[in-house]
């Protein structure tokens, strides 16, 4: 099983155990169809989304149809699948453009993604729960992540869940409870994560090297839309040992730099 089959069915299992702790079980249920087509590269069944979510077929289809009737949803009639609907591009046009850090970070992945030949990302941070990615860049020459626009990860995770845990304001508690949770290739013990937490603190970024995916150097800096409250960041990805070569440093800066010009951009002030 490949690591992104294995994240793909934690993630199934996750949208599962929402739905059942839900106290609002007919929205979760649609939200997590939503999120189960939006993430499937092709059509799916019915019998294939109840199985995925938990969900008693019956249930699930009376789901599926409100939200076919909605037109967030299509429904092949020849295939007798279902897929995500052009109603969804609606709200996320609403989002977007309300959203400026999209605009502002556009640009500045862009640039970064040529001049260091990464896979560049930038990412909305959503308290402790999750970041979701809302703007890509690929440099096309080296390493190219799979992640798209909408693409939803561990809060804690990686390099930006370092940033997380250095500049949100969270207790220590919390923090270890979600850690027990975070699913790496080479996975560091907490102390070992608490010390880096501690160097991202001092340094203003954060940075996981094969933790997250192994071979895979990952530069995270924060950006904060208020004053003390952390919203966003700026990602660098990239083949550690091409990194190593070019040299971490000069992107480590660049990265600093574009995510204190964003916050300025944004009005914000760091904590």
């Amino acid at each position: 099983m490949t690591t992104r089959t294995r994240r793909t069915s934690e993630e199934d299992r996750k949208l599962a155990k929402t739905l059942k702790e839900s106290k609002a079980p007919a929205i979760s249920r649609a939200a997590a169809i939503l999120r189960l087509l939006g993430k499937s590269e092709a059509p799916l069944g019915l019998q294939a989304i109840a199985r995925a979510l938990g969900l008693v077929p019956s249930t699930c289809l009376y789901v599926l149809r409100a939200l076919v009737a909605e037109e967030f949803v299509a429904f092949d009639p020849d295939t007798k699948r279902y897929s995500l609907e052009a109603g969804v591009l609606t709200l996320a046009r609403h989002w977007l453009k309300r959203n400026q850090f999209t605009d502002l970070v556009q640009p500045e992945l862009d640039r970064l993604s040529q001049a260091f030949d990464v896979t560049m990302l930038g990412v909305n941070i959503v308290g402790l729960d999750h970041m979701i990615v809302v703007a890509v860049s690929q440099s096309g020459n080296n390493f190219q992540l799979s992640a798209q626009i909408g693409s939803r990860f561990p809060a804690l995770i990686s390099a930006t869940g370092r940033c997380i845990a250095a500049f949100g304001g969270y207790p220590d508690a919390e923090l270890e409870s979600r850690f027990n949770t975070l699913r790496w290739d080479d996975p560091p013990t907490l102390d070992e994560w608490k010390g880096q937490v501690e160097q991202t603190r001092a340094q203003g970024f954060g940075v996981d090297e094969g933790n997250y995916i192994t071979g895979v150097t990952v530069v995270a800096a924060p950006v904060w839309k208020s004053r003390g409250a952390l919203s966003h960041a700026v990602v660098a990805t990239g083949i550690g040992s091409a990194l190593k070569r070019t040299g971490l440093p000069p992107l480590q800066d660049a990265l600093l730099s574009s995510a204190q010009t964003l916050t300025v951009q944004l009005g914000g002030e760091p904590a």
